[in-house]
């Protein structure tokens, strides 16, 4: 009688095993997080899409009018939608290309071991974690008229001195400091540990080959750090491109629109302008930019 007992309670357990593994269980668990981004992102999303097609009022967003195309055929023939679109793609070929070039030689720095890389490595995310508002604020301060420090090192060496975040020329390269300032060493500490992966004794192989450092650095290093590349700089082309909060802090898209970028017009259109539909058409161009980017940068990627 035990025996039996013993034999179906084991059969249980491998049914509730079994049970347990089923590939169904696994689709379960996944949907409230499939519905909770369904809501937060998808719906959103569609609504955005939706309203560029339409002429709608934030201050009667219940009255809404059919306009087809309008809105994007405005687009085409409104100056300043061109130049927050040549400011969005300049600061995001910029930013991009410095913060990856920049990354790259402190990465590789890094793994040379130089002194104080174990400090560096720690200190190094404070950029990264800082809230962004802090950093503006920092930078502000720092480019103050009359007490800002660079404006008292350049006093003292005689120069023009000004609050430089309100000079036209000014404006727009320090919003591209602020950015690589901030994401610089998120960039070094990522490929330093993709660099970190690539087992030395390929090196080892390749020096007895006779390769230089260049051509380690070629054949070795790029190609083992091309995945983590792509991620690095696909995240941060769309980051970048939609940036919102560091120009609208820095300068409001100031000086005489200098530093106007695609998402600080699409806010301006929608809350200020209250131009919900114009604002959204807008933000679907954005929108197709970025996935052509991603999705022509990814086949590229695979084909190399």
């Amino acid at each position: 009688m035990a025996t039996q007992t013993e034999s179906r309670f084991s059969r249980y357990k491998e049914e509730f095993s079994s049970f347990l593994t089923e590939t169904w269980i696994g689709y379960a668990f996944a949907i409230p997080a499939t519905v909770l981004l369904a809501v937060i992102i998808g719906y959103p999303t569609l609504r955005g899409i939706y309203l560029a097609f339409f002429e709608a009022s934030l201050l009667n967003p219940g009255q809404m009018e059919f306009v087809g195309l309008q809105n994007f055929a405005a687009l085409a023939g409104d100056p300043v939608f061109k130049e927050a679109l040549w400011h969005s793609v300049l600061l995001t070929g910029l930013v991009v290309s410095l913060q990856y070039l920049l990354g790259l030689g402190l990465a590789l720095a890094l793994r040379e071991k130089v002194p104080g890389a174990g400090v560096f490595r720690s200190l190094s995310m404070v950029t990264w974690v800082m809230p962004v508002i802090v950093m503006v604020i920092i930078f502000q301060f720092m480019m103050q008229n009359g007490f800002g420090p660079v404006n008292i090192i350049l006093d003292s060496l005689g120069m023009r001195t000004t609050y430089w975040f309100g000079e036209p020329g000014v404006a727009f390269p320090l919003i591209v400091v602020m950015h690589v300032w901030r994401n610089i060493p998120f960039y070094a500490i990522a490929l330093l540990a993709a660099m970190n992966s690539i087992p030395e004794e390929q090196y080892e192989a390749a020096r007895l080959d006779g390769a230089g450092p260049l051509e380690r650095f070629r054949y070795i290093t790029l190609p083992q750090i091309s995945y983590v590349s792509m991620i690095m700089i696909v995240l941060h082309v769309t980051f970048t491109f939609k940036n919102f909060d560091v120009v609208y802090l820095s300068t409001g898209g100031g000086p005489l629109g200098n530093t106007e970028v695609l998402a600080t017009y699409v806010y301006k259109q929608a809350f200020e302008q209250y131009a919900l539909g114009y604002g959204a058409s807008i933000g679907v161009v954005m929108l197709i930019l970025m996935l052509a980017f991603t999705v022509v940068y990814v086949k590229l990627e695979e084909t190399d």
